[in-house]
């Protein structure tokens, strides 16, 4: 069966999570940079703020997502735990995309 098309907010989702998703990337290499090979911090500086944006922006939009396209309570809060670990966003919302969770729910 196909999977049903992404509304406008599983795409704010996808998008957000890609931003999280990314933004972890940076701050993991900045962080051995600075603390494994102690090259530079510069990687730290930069995706340090912008991965507590990133995650800010990610948590928003969860909530907004749970709520707009009336996620069951254990998927916002598995959303929100994902959030937590390094890169696990990314793999989550391909998940959810397959549940169809972040298609348009029909009344």
């Amino acid at each position: 069966m196909p999977a049903k098309p992404m509304s406008p907010t599983g795409k704010l989702f996808a998008t957000a999570a890609m931003i999280e998703g990314v933004t972890w990337a940076g701050l993991l290499i900045g962080m051995l940079l600075k603390r494994g090979l102690e090259i530079t911090d510069l990687g730290v500086r930069i995706f340090g703020p912008l991965h507590g944006m990133a995650f800010l922006f990610y948590v928003v939009v969860c909530l907004y997502a749970w709520i707009k396209l009336r996620w069951p309570l254990w998927a916002m809060l598995v959303a929100l735990v994902a959030a937590v670990p390094p890169l696990v966003t990314v793999p989550l919302e391909m998940w959810f995309r397959r549940l169809g969770l972040l298609s348009a729910r029909t009344p």
